[in-house]
């Protein structure tokens, strides 16, 4: 069975976890801190990062956006049906990039080297996505991929950005909202 490398709090492994989970795709789970460097991690992906899912026949595939087309290879196109799912996804994965940035920033520098601008920078981003996604909602009833990608993204912000970035993003909250009750067996894959 294949084994998907994660970290629990990854928006980028909770949407492939949300997606396999979906499809009724079968793989094993296993926990992985990237910050020690484990072998089982470089050497499935020489970047170190997750998600990284490693395959029965020794192969690797990593980088969420390269294992959703896997698993849509997998489940004969219902990830990807047409171009808009490729488009939320896209923002979606920008979201959390921006807001790992702004984590980061404040995570791995002494309080008085925090970088002011570069926060704002960041969050001016993930507010940019968030309106934008928020005009190009995708369908709960029958997820695709970017609808995952959106829920994970959503997730990873009430993670850690809860309270900050909701206010006058009713669409949001309310599709996230539905989207748990269409589908309350994935909630286990949400960041946390």
């Amino acid at each position: 069975m294949p084994r998907l490398l994660y970290s629990p709090p990854s928006p980028y492994s909770a949407k492939v976890r949300l997606a396999a989970k979906h499809l009724g795709i079968a793989i094993e789970l296993e926990t992985v801190n990237t910050g020690q460097a484990p072998s089982v991690l470089i050497d499935g992906n020489p970047l170190g990062k997750i998600p990284t899912l490693l395959l029965d026949d020794g192969s690797a595939v990593f980088d969420s956006r390269v294992i959703m087309r896997h698993l849509d290879r997998s489940a004969k196109g219902e990830l990807f049906a047409d171009e808009t799912a490729e488009l939320i996804e896209a923002v979606a994965d920008g979201i959390c990039d921006s807001a790992l940035a702004h984590v980061y920033e404040r995570r791995n520098r002494p309080e008085e080297k925090v970088h002011q601008p570069v926060l704002d920078w960041q969050w001016d981003k993930v507010s940019r996505g968030l309106d934008w996604v928020g005009d190009h909602l995708p369908p709960t009833a029958k997820p695709d991929a970017g609808g995952f990608a959106l829920r994970a993204a959503l997730g990873y912000l009430a993670l850690r950005f809860g309270g900050k970035w909701e206010a006058g993003r009713d669409a949001l909250t309310d599709w996230a909202t539905a989207f748990d009750s269409a589908h309350p067996d994935l909630t286990d894959c949400l960041p946390a």
